[in-house]
């Protein structure tokens, strides 16, 4: 019963602020620009830069799960960042200490979060869906492709990108529970998303050893359970990329891992 109530509570704080519908919107712009141009690139002018050697060779069956793929491969920053500013932003403001008055159990009001942030990273990866196969869409019918909205594969993809999307939220929760400082928190979680990670499997696709090592990390993950990403069409990483399933469970282990370290040593000190 307190769970219930901490998953209720969590969702009202998220929908009276701002936070949400601003970083949603955001991502769905940067998502749309982002894979209506790549959809442009190798779809609309796929041919003609092709034919100089501009564009890598992608067989035409593989751009359509490519160009939607674009809602995680580089919107999966926003659903973390909503959940770290929802669990920092308790901090900051000093709203932590009524929170637990109200619901004593602070695995209860963690509990909360999880769930009710996982429920708004899924509605992100709808959105990011929404602008990556709308305007992907679009630039690939300019070049006379098959859309592949007809395909099944291709929907079981936006499914397991949706799934994803929750995860990175949930990954959200536990990074600020982990590290309680707003600034410190998305500082971290630009830093690694936005430069180490990509520098990582950068390097993944020049040493094998390192392309079996790039395969666990999250955005490697993450590509891997909703099944094609921009990453590995443009040839970063040498390495067989995992599973679905398992990319999935490597991504649900993280988002565990961080949560369980965060609830045992931070989220369980005095917060006054």
């Amino acid at each position: 019963m307190n769970t219930l109530r901490a998953i209720g509570a969590e969702a009202l704080k998220l929908t009276s602020t701002r936070l949400w519908w601003v970083l949603a919107l955001v991502m769905f712009i940067y998502v749309g620009f982002t894979s209506g141009l790549i959809g442009l690139l190798f779809g609309g002018l796929g041919e003609a830069l092709g034919e100089t050697g501009q564009t890598p060779a992608i067989p035409d069956e593989m751009l359509p799960p490519i160009v939607y793929s674009i809602a995680t491969s580089i919107g999966y920053v926003f659903p973390v960042i909503l959940g770290a500013l929802a669990t920092t932003s308790e901090v900051r403001h000093q709203t932590l200490t009524p929170t637990f008055l109200a619901t004593p159990k602070r695995g209860a009001v963690l509990a909360g979060k999880i769930v009710a942030l996982g429920g708004f990273g899924a509605l992100f990866g709808v959105i990011a869906l929404i602008a990556s196969i709308g305007l992907g869409a679009a630039m690939l019918a300019i070049g006379g492709f098959d859309l592949g909205l007809a395909d099944s594969d291709n929907w079981a993809l936006a499914g397991r990108a949706v799934i994803a999307m929750a995860l990175w939220a949930i990954i959200g929760v536990g990074l600020g529970a982990l590290i309680p400082s707003q600034v410190a928190a998305i500082v971290v979680v630009v830093a690694f998303t936005q430069f180490v990670e990509p520098i990582l499997r950068t390097a993944a696709s020049v040493w094998e050893w390192a392309g079996e090592v790039g395969r666990f990390l999250p955005g490697a993950a993450s590509d891997a359970l909703v099944g094609a990403s921009f990453y590995g069409a443009i040839g970063m990483g040498t390495a067989t990329p995992l599973e679905w399933w398992q990319g999935g469970l490597v991504l649900l282990g993280i988002a565990l891992l961080t949560t369980v370290v965060g609830y045992f040593t931070t989220w369980r000190r005095d917060v006054t």
